[in-house]
C-alpha cells in the first residue's frame, strides 16, 4: 500500500475496505455522437479530516495540522525523513528533499489537499 494509501486508511478505515470490496467496473463503450456524460465522483465522502484527527488518542499533545511528521506521528505510521522522502517521491515532489523544511511543509499541504481530493472534508487553510 502506499504510503497516502496507509494514511488515508488510518484516517477513515472503511474507505479502505471499501475500495477493497468494490468489484473493478468495466467503463461501458460510448458512442462517438452520444454527449459527454458527467464523470463519476472521484471520491466517496468520507467526513471531518479535522475531526477525526482531533479525536484520535495523542492529538493535544501533537501539532497535526501543520507538522506532517506529527500528523504521520498521530496515525501510528513511521514519520523518519526516509518514509518522508518516499511520500514526497509518491506525491511527485519537484524539488530537492535535502530541504527538509520546505519538503516537510509541502508534503503536509499535499497530503490535506488529497484527502479533500479523496472525499475528506479538510479546512481550507490546511490545503494548497
Amino acid at each position: 500500500m502506499s504510503i497516502f494509501g496507509s494514511i488515508l486508511s488510518k484516517i477513515f478505515p472503511s474507505a479502505h475496505a471499501a475500495d477493497a470490496a468494490a468489484p473493478e467496473a468495466t467503463p461501458a463503450p460510448v458512442a462517438a455522437d452520444a454527449p459527454a456524460a458527467a464523470a463519476p465522483p472521484s471520491a466517496i465522502p468520507l467526513g471531518d479530516v479535522a475531526a477525526v484527527l482531533d479525536a484520535m488518542p495523542g492529538a493535544k499533545s501533537l501539532n497535526w495540522r501543520t507538522s506532517i511528521v506529527d500528523l504521520m506521528k498521530l496515525l501510528g505510521l513511521d514519520s523518519s525523513i526516509d518514509e518522508r522522502k518516499k511520500l514526497a517521491a509518491e506525491l511527485s515532489y519537484g524539488e530537492d528533499t535535502s530541504d527538509s523544511a520546505k519538503m516537510n511543509i509541502w508534503l503536509h499541504r499535499q497530503v490535506m489537499t488529497k484527502l479533500a481530493a479523496n472525499g475528506g472534508t479538510v479546512p481550507a487553510e490546511l490545503r494548497d
